[in-house]
């Protein structure tokens, strides 16, 4: 069996879109107990204690017998713990993933900053033939003129916003003159490894938004195939790959 992460990767954080990151807070089986992720899986099958293995060859083929068929319990076993930083058009999208549970930042107890918006690298255009969807790029010249009127209104919201409190008016109240689907927000999210490859095999797909999808490839390359190689493996195997088929 492969040794167990190091615990270099609990507090290791990962840039996402402009001002966005994924930073792994908390990992259960905590690296420090000496035990991988993937044992973890394989033992909550056998009911058995921790750490207890029947080697590599048997290991690895029971847990990959467990995706294969569907038997998703002993996944429930590990849970993943991020402090995601990320706009709200992109938890618009998370939420509705209702197996995370999710703890956010607060407009009510926090101001917010001048420079929390966010601001595309990239103008997509409307797909013609799928209305959830985009397909393209606008023209440069476009790019540039709607990247320049964004900022100037990101700017005036936030003016806005920071007079409402300089008269008084409550946080919670003055945060409307802030643009919704572009504030950043920070969440503190946690799910077990089962649930979490639903929401990669949705989030990583070539039709899931980008603003979303950026997020689930950060998880899946830093975080989820660090700590649980042999589950990634058939993961790709089992559940991508029939995909594809």
């Amino acid at each position: 069996m492969p040794p167990a992460p190091g615990a270099e990767l609990i507090g290791k954080r990962i840039d996402v879109l402009d001002k966005g990151y994924i930073e792994l807070l908390d990992f259960m089986p905590h690296p420090a107990a000496g035990v991988s992720g993937d044992l973890a899986i394989v033992n909550a099958a056998r009911v058995s204690f921790m750490g207890e293995s029947k080697g590599e060859e048997k290991d690895k083929k029971l847990l990959f017998y467990l995706l294969r068929h569907h038997h998703t319990s002993p996944f429930e076993q590990v849970e993943f713990k991020f402090r995601v930083r990320a706009p709200v058009v992109t938890w618009w999208q998370w939420v509705r993933h209702r197996t995370f549970n999710m703890n956010a930042q607060s407009g009510r107890y926090t101001e917010f900053e001048e420079n929390d918006f966010y601001v595309p690298d990239v103008w997509r255009r409307q797909s013609p033939s799928n209305k959830q969807a985009s397909l393209g790029e606008v023209s440069v010249e476009d790019s540039q003129e709607l990247t320049a009127a964004l900022l100037q209104h990101y700017a005036r919201s936030y003016e806005l916003y920071e007079d409402a409190l300089k008269k008084g008016v409550a946080r919670e109240l003055a945060r409307a003159f802030l643009p919704g689907f572009s504030v950043y927000y920070t969440w503190v999210v946690k799910v077990d490894a089962h649930n979490m490859m639903h929401f990669l095999r949705l989030r990583m797909a070539e039709e899931a938004q980008h603003e979303i999808r950026v997020y689930a490839q950060a998880i899946y390359q830093h975080f989820f195939k660090q700590l649980l190689p042999w589950t990634a493996e058939a993961f790709e195997h089992y559940v991508l790959g029939a995909e594809k088929k």
